[in-house]
C-alpha cells in the first residue's frame, strides 16, 4: 500500500552488466508511481541504495525490479521500507504496528517460540549488518533471513518501553553465551561490548530475563533422557551466563508434567539456578482459568514439598490457543484472574501471539491480538481485554468472594498501594446477563465509581471493515462502595472505585 507523496527507501545487491530500474507500480504493472534507474553494475556484488516517492495512492501496489534494455543482472537482498513517521521511533519497523502494541498497554514482551529450537538459530548469526547475516532453515519458514533477531527485538522493546525476555537455543555453546551476555550487558570497554557499540548501540541493553530453550522435552513425549540432557545443557549455559552477569534471571523451559517421574529430579537439578519455570497452558476455553489455577497451585505445592526453602517460581511465557475472539478473551481473562490469585508465585503471563497478518497466517496459530494489512492495523477482542487490564492495573490483591451465579462469574479484586483505589475484574462466562450486587468492606467514602465492559458473542471478532466492533464501553456508576450493576453475557467487566 502506498500513499501519494509517501517516500520509501530501499537497497539491493546487484552484479552483472546493464542497468536496472526499480519502481512502484500498480498490481498489474500498467501504472508506474515512482522509478529510479540504477547504473554502475559490475562483475562483483555491490550494494545500491535508492529512494522512491509515490506520485499517487494505491492500496494494492507492487514493487518492481526490471530491465528495460538488453542485459544480464543478478539481484539479492532486496529491501524496501517506508521512512520518517511511518517507522516506529526511528527503527526500521512499521510505526503503526509498534504503536498499536504500545497503545495496548503492554509492559513486558517475550520473544521466543518453536522458531528457536532450530539448529541454525544462533545469536552470533543475528547481529551486525542485516544484509550480511547468514540465512538458515527455519521451523515455520524454510528460508529464514535473520533480518529480525534478538538484538532487533531488544531495540524495539527499548523504544517501546517494554521489559524484554527472550529465549536461546539450548545447544548454543557456553562461550557463545558468555559472549552474548557481554555483548548485550557488558561495558563498551569489553571486547563484545565494543562490538555492540560498533553496531550502533553503545549503551548496554540491561537484559534481565533469558529462557534457556523453548518447550524442551515436549515433542518426543515424556523422555527421561531428554530431561537429563536439558539439565546438562541448562547448567552449562547457566554457568556461562551467570559468570558474566549474575543479575540475569534464567528460566527453565523443560516441559511441565506434574505426574512425570522426571519432574522432581529436574527440579532438584535446577533449584537455585533457574529463577522461574516456564509453564505454557491452553487459554481459549471458558474454563481455562480454573484449570490453570489448579495446575499452578499444584506446581507451587510440589516445589515446596521438594524444597521448602526454594525460591523458584513460575512464569507463563505463552498462553496458547487457536482463537482471537470473545471466547479467547474469557479464557485469557479467567487465566489472568488465576495469576492474580497466585500472588507473586507467577512473574507474568504473556498471551500469544502478538501479531497476525490478516488472511495470510499459514502456520496454524490463529491467535493474534494485533492484526494488520499493508495499510491498516487493528486490535482483536483479546487486545482490548489486555488494554483494559493494563489501564486499570493495581499492584496488590484483595480478598474476594463470589456467592451464587453457579460458577459462571470469575472475580478478582486489586487495590493501589495507598489503598485509595479498588478495582474489580469480573468475567461472566455464561450466556445470560447477570444483576450483581457488589460490596467492598472497609473502604472509606467513595468519590468516584465507573465501569468498563467488553462483551459479544463467543465467536465475535473485529474486521478491517469494523475494527472496533468488539471494543470496551465505559460508563459512570453511583459513588458508593455497595451497589448493584448489570453484567452482560460473555463479558469482561472492570469496576473502579476511588476514595
Amino acid at each position: 500500500a502506498v500513499r501519494k507523496g509517501q517516500t520509501f527507501e530501499g537497497r539491493l545487491y546487484l552484479r552483472g552488466s546493464g542497468d536496472v530500474v526499480v519502481a512502484l507500480q500498480s498490481a498489474d504493472g500498467t501504472k508506474e508511481y515512482a522509478s529510479q534507474r540504477i547504473t554502475g553494475i559490475g562483475a562483483a556484488w555491490k550494494k545500491f541504495p535508492f529512494e522512491l516517492t509515490a506520485a499517487a495512492a494505491d492500496g494494492d501496489a507492487r514493487f518492481a525490479l526490471y530491465l528495460d534494455r538488453p542485459g544480464r543482472v543478478q539481484a539479492d537482498q532486496v529491501t524496501l521500507m517506508s521512512t520518517g513517521e511511518d517507522r516506529f521511533r526511528g527503527l526500521p519497523l512499521r510505526g503503526d504496528i509498534g504503536q498499536a502494541m504500545v497503545d495496548q498497554g503492554l509492559t513486558f514482551l517475550r520473544y521466543g517460540g518453536t522458531m528457536i529450537n532450530i539448529p541454525g538459530y544462533r545469536f552470533k548469526k543475528m547481529i551486525g549488518d542485516r544484509d550480511k547475516r547468514p540465512p538458515y532453515h527455519g521451523h515455520w519458514y524454510r528460508w529464514s533471513t535473520n533480518g529480525f533477531g534478538i538484538e532487533d527485538f531488544l531495540q524495539f522493546c527499548e523504544k517501546a518501553g517494554f521489559t524484554a525476555a527472550f529465549a536461546v537455543n539450548i545447544e548454543e555453546t557456553p562461550q557463545d553465551m558468555a559472549d552474548m551476555i557481554e555483548y548485550l550487558n557488558g561495558p563498551v570497554t569489553s571486547e563484545w561490548g565494543r562490538r555492540r557499540a560498533e553496531n550502533g548501540h553503545p549503551e548496554p541493553y540491561g537484559v534481565k530475563y533469558i529462557g534457556i530453550g523453548n518447550e524442551e522435552v515436549l515433542f518426543n513425549g515424556d523422555r527421561a533422557d531428554e530431561y537429563d540432557h536439558y539439565v546438562e545443557r541448562f547448567n552449562l549455559l547457566h554457568d556461562a551466563i551467570k559468570g558474566k552477569d549474575p543479575s540475569v534471571k534464567l528460566i527453565s523451559t523443560a516441559w511441565w508434567r506434574a505426574d512425570s517421574p522426571s519432574m522432581e529430579r529436574t527440579f532438584r537439578a535446577l533449584d537455585g539456578k533457574a529463577d522461574y519455570w516456564d509453564y505454557h497452558p491452553w487459554a481459549d476455553q471458558l474454563a481455562s482459568g480454573r484449570e490453570v489455577e489448579a495446575e499452578l497451585r499444584r506446581m507451587r505445592e510440589l516445589f515446596l514439598r521438594w524444597n521448602p526453602s526454594t525460591t523458584m517460581k513460575c512464569v507463563i511465557f505463552e498462553e496458547n490457543g487457536n482463537r482471537h475472539d470473545m471466547q479467547r478473551v474469557l479464557g485469557h481473562v479467567t487465566l489472568q484472574n488465576a495469576v492474580r490469585r497466585m500472588g507473586d508465585f507467577v512473574l507474568t503471563s504473556c498471551a500469544a501471539n502478538a501479531l497476525q497478518p490478516y488472511r495470510q497466517n499459514d502456520n496454524g496459530w490463529d491467535q493474534g491480538q494485533v492484526f494488520f494489512t499493508p495499510s491498516q492495523v487493528w486490535g482483536m477482542p483479546p487486545y482490548y481485554a489486555q488494554q483494559m487490564a493494563a489501564a486499570h492495573h493495581r499492584p496488590l490483591t484483595v480478598g474476594c468472594g463470589v456467592e451464587g451465579a453457579d460458577g459462571v462469574l470469575d472475580v478478582t479484586a486489586t487495590r493501589s498501594r495507598e489503598a485509595g483505589s479498588v478495582v474489580l475484574h469480573i468475567a461472566n462466562t455464561g450466556a445470560e446477563p447477570l444483576r450483581v450486587g457488589l460490596r467492598v468492606d472497609g473502604m472509606g467514602k467513595v468519590s468516584q465509581a465507573r465501569m468498563v465492559s467488553l462483551s459479544g458473542d463467543l465467536d465475535a471478532v473485529n474486521t478491517p471493515e469494523e475494527p472496533r466492533r468488539i471494543a470496551p464501553v465505559g460508563r459512570e456508576l453511583p459513588a458508593r462502595a455497595a451497589q448493584t450493576v448489570d453484567i452482560a453475557p460473555y463479558s469482561y467487566t472492570i469496576v473502579v472505585l476511588d476514595e
